[in-house]
C-alpha cells in the first residue's frame, strides 16, 4: 500500500507526544523523564524504521516501557514484535487481541482474517488491559477504550499532553471501515455489530482536542501539522465526526449486505 513501507520524517504533535510512523501508517511515541510508551508497530518493513525515527528525535528506544496496539492486523501490528525486540517493552491489549498478537493469525470473529497477507510475526510478550485501563508511566496516564468492529480488538487510546500550561486532550481513535474478506457478514454476527456501533458512540465522547488515526489520511493529520487553511490541529469537533463517518460506513455497508451485494 501507499506510503506504508516508506519513512516519514519525525514530526512533533503536540507537548509530549510525536509521530514517529510512515508516510501511511502511524506510530506514535508519548514521551517523559521516567520512560516512554509507543503506539501501533505498522508493518514487518516498517519496525526499524519507527526504531530510526525514535532515535532520530534523540530518545533511545529501551526507555520505552510498554506497547500499545490500535488493533490486530498486518498494517499496526507486524512491526510490533521487532520493536518489543529492541525496547524489550511488554505489549498491552484488550483481551480480544491478545491470542491473536501472540499468534500472529486471527480468527473467524475478524472480519479480515482471509485476507491476502493477514498474518504477522507473532509477539512474545502480550499482557491483557480492561476497557478503561490506563497505563502509567511516571506522569504519563494513557486510557484504553473498547471500540471494536473492525477487529474484535480495536482500541482507542486517550492521554493529555502539555506545553507549559497548556494541556489538550489526545485521542488515538481506532480505525472504523467496516470492510471484510469475501465471506464475513456484519448482520451474521450481531454481537460484534452491536459492539461496533457502540465503539463508534464511545469515540464520539472522547476528550479530543487532537485527533489521531492509524491511517494519517484518515484524520488529515500531515496537512493539519502543516498548518494547512481549513484542517486546524486542535479540533474538538474532529472525534465526533469521525464517529459519523463510521457509522455512515457501516450503515452503507449494512444496506450492501441487505441487497446481497458481495464485500
Amino acid at each position: 500500500m501507499e506510503g506504508w513501507n516508506q519513512r516519514a520524517p519525525p514530526r512533533h504533535i503536540f507537548g509530549n507526544t510525536w509521530y514517529v510512523g510512515t508516510c501511511g501508517l502511524t506510530a506514535l511515541l508519548v514521551t517523559s523523564d521516567h520512560g516512554h510508551v509507543l503506539l501501533d508497530g505498522a508493518t514487518e518493513a516498517a519496525g526499524p524504521l519507527i526504531e530510526a525515527n525514535i532515535r532520530a528525535l534523540g530518545f533511545d528506544p529501551k526507555d520505552v516501557k510498554y506497547l500499545l496496539n490500535s488493533h490486530e492486523h498486518y498494517d499496526h501490528a507486524a512491526g510490533l514484535a521487532y520493536l518489543q525486540g529492541v525496547t524489550n517493552a511488554p505489549l498491552l491489549a484488550r483481551g480480544p487481541a491478545v491470542a491473536t498478537l501472540r499468534s500472529g493469525k486471527s480468527g473467524r470473529d475478524d472480519p479480515q482474517q482471509l485476507e491476502p497477507h493477514s498474518a504477522f510475526p507473532p509477539v512474545p510478550r502480550v499482557e491483557a488491559i480492561d476497557d478503561g485501563g490506563t497505563v502509567h508511566v511516571g506522569p504519563l496516564a494513557l486510557t484504553a477504550h473498547a471500540t471494536p468492529g473492525h477487529t474484535p480488538g480495536g482500541t482507542s487510546w486517550t492521554w493529555r499532553s502539555c506545553e507549559g500550561a497548556r494541556c489538550l486532550d489526545m485521542a488515538y481513535t481506532d480505525s472504523t471501515s467496516a470492510i471484510s474478506d469475501h465471506e464475513y457478514r456484519y448482520r451474521e454476527h450481531p454481537t460484534m455489530l452491536a459492539a461496533f456501533q457502540r465503539g463508534l458512540d464511545t469515540i464520539a465522547a472522547l476528550p479530543c482536542d487532537i485527533q489521531i488515526a492509524p491511517h494519517p489520511l484518515a484524520a488529515d493529520l500531515f496537512a493539519r501539522l502543516q498548518n494547512t487553511p481549513g484542517k486546524p490541529l486542535v479540533d474538538a469537533g474532529a472525534c465526533g465526526r469521525y464517529a459519523r463517518t463510521g457509522r455512515a460506513n457501516l450503515e452503507k455497508r449494512l444496506g450492501d449486505e441487505a441487497s446481497g451485494l458481495k464485500p
